[in-house]
């Protein structure tokens, strides 16, 4: 019997569960290796558990002579302490993209595989060292949301509605492309925020304008957030081959001789501009960016992405956006 979701298109919650055994090696906690994403130049105040520092104030009566900071207080020549609060348990949310935008992939897997899968270690990870996890997915037309919890049972439905979204998508069910839901689906996490929370935002970001900038800059001023840009390797490196390629939009198809040598040129010259304005435009939000491709195990790239790797991978200068073949 054909399967009727074929791997590497579509996910299913079997493997999403089975992705718990492979949430190893890698860590959104502060102490990170050198050649972490979250420890260069785009590093991130990620605090974990333990004591969160507060506040610097004046000594008062009583105050334990320990906290007293003396480089302060011999500046100024009067007596400071740190202040320091008790972080019991850290709450992280995910944002997950399962729009339209996503349904493509030229090998492993389509986005919107890569994207789930990157939830689904994340989130297990999360769940591993103790913390609460929850997060919003949202597709073309609908936004999904989930409670913070220390649960792998809610955790379950979590990935189970992202199974779900996920394996509604295809080119020929009418399903109209909406690039506002990115900003809104931003909005709504934003109106749920609450201070010192991770936020892993996991989109292609097809859609990405000034109002997205507003929404991560709020975002980003009491918690921190961290951009997972999920990519094909097709916007890296165009294909060589023989064949013709057949590219749709979902309504019209059209075929491309990639033989010709000048078609095989402008295609990337087309993409380019694209692809490098919403390159420069995450960097402008100022904070961590983990690149995800398509082509390759979401695992082994988080390992090395947060520290676990040989070499920190570039952030593509070249990123597809959401076509579909």
């Amino acid at each position: 019997m054909k399967n009727q979701f074929p791997e590497g298109a579509y996910t299913s919650l079997k493997q999403l569960l089975q992705l718990q055994y492979k949430s190893k090696g890698y860590s959104f906690l502060p102490n990170q290796p050198l050649n972490s994403v979250l420890a260069g130049r785009h590093s991130s105040r990620l605090r974990g558990r333990g004591l969160d520092f507060e506040e610097l104030r004046m000594y008062q009566r009583g105050d334990d002579t320990r906290t007293i900071d003396w480089k302060v207080s011999n500046r100024t020549r009067k007596p400071y302490v740190r202040v320091y609060g008790e972080e019991k348990e850290r709450q992280v949310m995910f944002l997950v993209d399962q729009r339209l935008s996503m349904f493509f992939g030229s090998q492993r897997s389509f986005k919107s595989v890569s994207a789930a899968e990157c939830l689904a270690l994340g989130a297990w990870k999360v769940i591993d060292s103790g913390d609460r996890v929850g997060g919003i997915i949202f597709n073309d037309s609908e936004i999904r949301e989930f409670k913070a919890q220390r649960s792998r049972k809610s955790l379950s439905s979590m990935l189970n509605e992202t199974v779900k979204m996920n394996q509604n998508l295809a080119v020929n069910k009418g399903i109209e492309e909406n690039p506002l839901m990115l900003n809104k689906a931003l909005n709504l996490l934003l109106r749920k925020a609450k201070h010192n929370t991770l936020f892993i935002i996991i989109s292609d970001f097809s859609g990405l304008n000034e109002d997205t900038h507003h929404h991560v800059q709020k975002l980003s001023q009491h918690n921190d957030v961290v951009l997972a840009l999920i990519y094909d390797k097709i916007a890296r490196e165009f294909p060589h081959n023989p064949f013709p390629l057949r590219v749709s939009d979902g309504l019209d198809q059209v075929e491309l001789d990639l033989s010709s040598s000048k078609l095989r040129k402008s295609i990337p010259d087309l993409l380019e501009g694209r692809l490098k304005s919403l390159s420069d435009a995450l960097n402008k939000f100022h904070v961590p960016i983990l690149p995800i491709n398509t082509h390759e195990d979401v695992s082994d790239q988080l390992r090395s992405l947060l520290g676990n790797g040989t070499s920190q991978p570039s952030i593509p200068t070249r990123i597809m956006r959401g076509s579909r073949t």
